[in-house]
């Protein structure tokens, strides 16, 4: 099993901008699929955000399209989640996560508040 930290929340203002950083227990060379989701507050599940295969360029949820960047890095076993103008709506607790999965990590709490 694959463990993941997660860290980068915070309170940001809307039109705001943060950095997501989520590191594994091993190296992710070998995990092909990655992805991040969030859990916003009082919904049951968790949703997809973006998701990157192997060296292929991320895919996005309609969403989070055009204001969220995901990368990995191998060499640190890192994935990161550029977001920029972000939103209330956008408030969540994100994780990273493998496809198919490992144990969830604890998240990174998001809050998009004036």
């Amino acid at each position: 099993q694959v463990q993941f930290v997660e860290s980068g929340g915070a309170l940001v203002q809307p039109g705001g901008s943060l950095k997501l950083s989520c590191v594994a227990s091993k190296n992710i060379s070998s995990i092909y699929q990655m992805g991040w989701y969030r859990q916003a507050p009082g919904k049951q599940f968790k949703e997809l955000v973006a998701h990157i295969y192997g060296a292929n360029a991320p895919s996005y949820e309609a969403f989070v399209k055009g204001r969220f960047t995901m990368s990995r890095d191998n060499t640190k076993n890192m994935i990161f989640l550029q977001m920029k103008d972000l939103e209330p709506e956008d408030t969540a607790v994100y994780y990273c996560n493998s496809i198919p999965y490992n144990p969830w990590g604890q998240g990174t709490r998001v809050t998009v508040s004036s």
